[in-house]
């Protein structure tokens, strides 16, 4: 583990390096690159160098134990028995943070919230769901641009479609993928009754032309006009555009843009992640059935998540974990949920949970 934590080290500063190399950076796309690799072990190097000082610390206190002075030899039992605690935990820790990613990890991801069972409140709910990931991105400093939004009737979304860009956001956000359901009392309930309704979540990796191959002969494209905001631009042209890809049934649209090459440009980049959101699905779904997968198992319908509001209660299904806080996971403090499902992933994958 000690050689691993320091090769660890010595990449990441040759990454660093790297980055402030002039042909790097007249380079954008190499540079965004090699960046997304810098900040995605960046964590694990933190942890790298914490677990070094710590085995560095272990030896002077060993070393201190044949002092003369009584006085520093109890000081080195004292301090030689607390790093005996401590240094489990944080070679655990090291030990799941070093576990490769998958490649699409580093990619920036789109985000779509659905409006489920519940009818008015589950748009409510979507609305809420996005505002959450909205102060979550904030607090990550990513940046999130609207891509499509159909507005619920008394308010929320029946559907949103989000871009999402920064460093690491499908590795950090992709187990937010299923159904997410949520027990209030609706705006619209006049009894106080407790309803439970329910939104779906998908979280799409940015999708590059090499990842999927797609042929023009299998696009069927529908255009229509753009509904929504856009004052003189709105409803005089077909600008809106529908791609079905026929191979697969998949159907993506966009109608953010005025221009309608602009948006089947966005639409194409989205049948894209669809097509290799599903291979990685399947994917999944294979491992699982090798091992005691908790999360990734590639079913993105399955309930994953409860909001469950008159008691402010969080509970995530697949690691068990309940979180009385509600208040503040629903305005984007999402750091506990997502942490602990990274760390279960990272165990499923050293084996920890295998049958």
């Amino acid at each position: 583990m000690k050689d691993k934590a320091k090769k660890l080290i010595e990449k990441y500063e040759e990454l660093e390096s790297e980055l402030g190399n002039p042909d790097v950076l007249a380079d954008q796309a190499r540079y965004n690159k090699i960046h997304k690799q810098y900040k995605g072990i960046e964590k694990a190097v933190l942890k790298a160098k914490e677990y070094l000082q710590m085995l560095n610390d272990q030896e002077e206190w060993k070393a201190a134990l044949g002092d003369s002075d009584p006085e520093m030899v109890a000081m080195a039992k004292s301090e030689l028995s607390d790093i005996e605690k401590k240094l489990p935990v944080i070679t655990d820790e090291l030990q799941i943070l070093m576990v490769p990613k998958d490649p699409w990890d580093y990619r920036n991801a789109t985000l779509e919230i659905r409006g489920g069972t519940g009818g008015d409140e589950s748009a409510l709910f979507a609305g809420d769901l996005f505002r959450m990931y909205q102060g979550y991105c904030s607090r990550m400093g990513w940046k999130m641009t609207i891509q499509d939004a159909s507005e619920g009737t008394v308010g929320g979304y029946k559907e949103i479609r989000v871009f999402i860009e920064g460093d690491s956001v499908y590795g950090t956000l992709k187990f937010e993928s299923g159904v997410h359901r949520v027990q209030r009392v609706p705006e619209t309930e006049t009894q106080g009754r407790v309803h439970t309704s329910a939104a779906t979540v998908a979280i799409l990796p940015e999708a590059e032309e090499v990842d999927v191959e797609i042929r023009e002969a299998d696009i069927h494209m529908d255009t229509y006009r753009s509904s929504g905001a856009g004052g003189q631009y709105i409803n005089k042209t077909d600008s809106a555009v529908r791609l079905t890809h026929i191979p697969t049934g998949v159907v993506v649209s966009c109608q953010t843009e005025r221009s309608q090459l602009q948006n089947r440009l966005h639409a194409m980049e989205m049948l894209r992640s669809k097509i290799l959101d599903a291979v990685i699905a399947k994917k999944e779904q294979e491992e699982a059935a090798s091992r005691k997968a908790l999360v990734g198992t590639g079913d993105r319908s399955a309930k994953i998540r409860t909001y469950n509001f008159p008691q402010n209660r969080v509970t995530d299904h697949r690691i068990g974990l309940t979180l009385y806080n509600l208040d503040k996971v629903i305005t984007g403090d999402l750091d506990e949920i997502i942490n602990g499902l990274q760390m279960a992933n990272a165990q499923e994958k050293l084996g920890k949970f295998n049958a």
